[in-house]
């Protein structure tokens, strides 16, 4: 049966997967200071780190219509939707409106909506595993099972090079910033059920990935069968070295490294890193 595999743009891949074509992104937009940006291919990201770091507001995001969504079910039997976690974002609300529209008209379609309870790379790592079940012929309840279970294992940590975001939308007081940059301190961030949260601190970014690849090493499993996925915003030695150090600790299967699109690039900000596995 033919199906497609859909994913908002917070969806990370890599250029072989987007030449590959096997994966649609619909857009979000973010804004600064009225100023619009659409997160496709025509998304620059050092304009858009520079126009962040100029501004005292935090950037906005909008998640894509429902309307966005339903064309890109059409004509079609089965499709899979990943969207960014339900907890950062409409995107996910949207699609399942989406869904529950089309299926008014098209009640013989099968659509399946995946909150990533993660956000980029994770969501890349949920679309690797959609494809692969379906390259191994598993039927539509099958994959909703399975795409479930796989949801529910996986585990995304992360840390950011500069708070600055987390200044401007709130989560962390000025003090706190001003005392973050003094002292030279960095969290190390996870997701938890969709929500952010931190997990540790350090003094010094280093230090920081360090803590973040201890912890992967402490709570990974099945590794030999898993690939890990690191996404890093504008700053791929970075992400090297941390999947030379996990690899050095656990067997992955494969390592998918990518560099982060718009919505990404808003969270993580400039030089942030991203692991799921």
């Amino acid at each position: 049966m033919a199906y497609k595999i859909i994913g908002d743009s917070c969806t990370d891949i890599t250029e072989e997967m987007k030449q590959e074509g096997f994966i649609s992104l619909v857009p979000l937009t973010l804004t600064i200071k009225g100023e619009t940006f659409v997160d496709d291919d025509t998304f620059n990201q050092k304009e858009f780190l520079a126009k962040m770091k100029q501004s005292e507001e935090c950037p906005k995001s909008a998640c894509p219509s429902p309307e966005r969504y339903m064309r890109e079910f059409e004509g079609q039997e089965e499709c899979y939707v990943v969207t960014l976690s339900s907890r950062l974002s409409g995107s996910y609300n949207s699609a399942v409106l989406a869904k529950n529209m089309y299926l008014e008209e098209h009640p013989e379609a099968k659509i399946e909506i995946v909150d990533s309870k993660s956000a980029s790379c994770g969501q890349m790592l949920l679309v690797v595993k959609l494809r692969e079940l379906k390259e191994k012929g598993f039927g539509f309840e099958e994959v909703q099972k399975k795409i479930t279970e796989f949801r529910d294992n996986m585990q995304t940590k992360f840390v950011l090079e500069s708070l600055e975001n987390l200044r401007k939308n709130g989560r962390l007081s000025k003090v706190a910033f001003t005392l973050c940059n003094v002292l030279n301190i960095r969290p190390v961030m996870a997701a938890e059920d969709g929500e952010i949260i931190k997990i540790d601190q350090t003094r010094g970014h280093n230090k920081a990935l360090m803590r973040m690849i201890e912890y992967i090493e402490a709570d990974a499993t099945d590794v030999t069968n898993k690939i890990v996925g690191i996404s890093h915003c504008n700053n791929r030695e970075r992400a090297e070295m941390v999947k030379r150090e996990i690899l050095k600790r656990l067997p992955f299967k494969d390592c998918i490294i990518v560099d982060t699109a718009g919505v990404a690039t808003l969270y993580a900000n400039d030089g942030g890193i991203i692991v799921s596995y």
